[in-house]
């Protein structure tokens, strides 16, 4: 049985001379690249200590395809299908299809759509429909991703602290489009790093090891849990306008704009990883928890009414929430700056 993607087999050096060893490669592998004699390879010496071989000019282009038969698959789950080969990395998706059950499909398609970067219906007939992503992998830099991540959590939390202060509510009326764009960011991330573990290309385009590219992948989790968590906040200030017409002095809000400080220090250590930074901002982030919970204790014995002791738990232990996922993202960079030191020992 021929060598093919995924097998692997032992091969042994062979001296040519004073000071060269050469390494048969496998046919097959040079049948797939469509290589001939003379042909350029690039040669990688990776840390982990392996050798990575690659054509510098492939001649054939590589796509990943992904097809779906509606009428197998489970009920409200192709969507669920349809997210599950984005994340995977597939450039073109066929869907197969029953007239009956075009409406349905068309919904799933267009949700689809528009919690995905890149994809658009490229061939649509009777009984099939062909999506295609039109957007390199490599196109869109991970960090410019989670620094878009990172402006629209900030920017709908002051916006929400606009609302307590006396500004409109209209400041969130767009809060359910930034969370779903979050949500697309995020989606792509995990697209990117997909891709990246299996491609030195996009690695090399994104400058990123995969190593890296898992951390970022982590980063974005951090932000994306903690949009959730803002989103939840701002639903509750439109829900109840009364409860912050009335509200005068508020611990948890008085708490926001040090996680807000402290998320930024973090972000700008993306990039700086300075260790004394990133670990003020959490100690910040850890006395913020505390606080918080030590309010929360004293509201759960307070004899104001229940419902506002309800709400005003239920903001706190966002706020906090907060506090904790930024903890995460924190200790996430502290890792990446720590493999970026260590040495490797033989």
């Amino acid at each position: 049985m021929g060598l093919g993607p995924g097998d692997h087999e032992v091969r042994k050096l062979q001296a040519t001379g004073g000071s060269t060893y050469t390494l048969s490669l496998p046919k097959p592998w040079v049948v797939e690249f469509g290589l001939e004699p003379r042909d350029s390879l690039r040669v990688d010496w990776r840390p982990s200590g392996a050798l990575r071989i690659t054509p510098l000019n492939e001649r054939t282009v590589r796509e990943l395809h992904a097809y779906f038969d509606h009428s197998r698959l489970p009920d409200n789950s192709l969507h669920d299908h349809l997210m599950g080969a984005y994340i995977s990395g597939a450039d073109v998706i066929k869907i197969s299809f029953e007239q009956t059950n075009h409406a349905l499909l068309a919904r799933s398609v267009r949700r689809f759509l528009k919690s995905t970067r890149g994809f658009e219906i490229v061939d649509e007939q009777a009984r099939t429909m062909e999506l295609r992503c039109l957007l390199n992998a490599a196109d869109m830099p991970l960090h410019a991703s989670l620094n878009r991540m990172y402006l629209l959590v900030t920017s709908l939390m002051r916006d929400i602290m606009n609302v307590f202060e006396g500004g409109d509510t209209e400041f969130l009326a767009d809060a359910e489009e930034r969370e779903s764009e979050v949500d697309a960011l995020l989606y792509l991330i995990e697209r990117q790093t997909r891709l990246l573990l299996d491609s030195h290309t996009v690695a090399s385009k994104l400058n990123l090891t995969r190593p890296q590219a898992l951390e970022y992948a982590n980063l974005a989790k951090s932000l994306e849990r903690m949009m959730d968590h803002v989103h939840s906040i701002s639903r509750f200030t439109m829900d109840h306008p009364q409860f912050v017409a009335n509200l005068g002095s508020f611990p948890p809000l008085e708490h926001v704009p040090k996680w807000l400080g402290a998320l930024k220090e973090l972000m700008i250590n993306i990039r700086t990883r300075d260790s004394t930074r990133i670990e003020e901002a959490r100690h910040v982030l850890k006395s913020t928890q505390t606080a918080l919970k030590t309010y929360e204790k004293t509201q759960l014995h307070s004899l104001t009414d229940a419902t506002d002791v309800a709400h005003a738990l239920m903001f706190s232990e966002s706020v906090r929430r907060l506090c904790a996922y930024s903890r995460d993202f924190g200790e996430v960079l502290l890792n990446m700056k720590i493999a970026t030191e260590m040495t490797l020992v033989r």
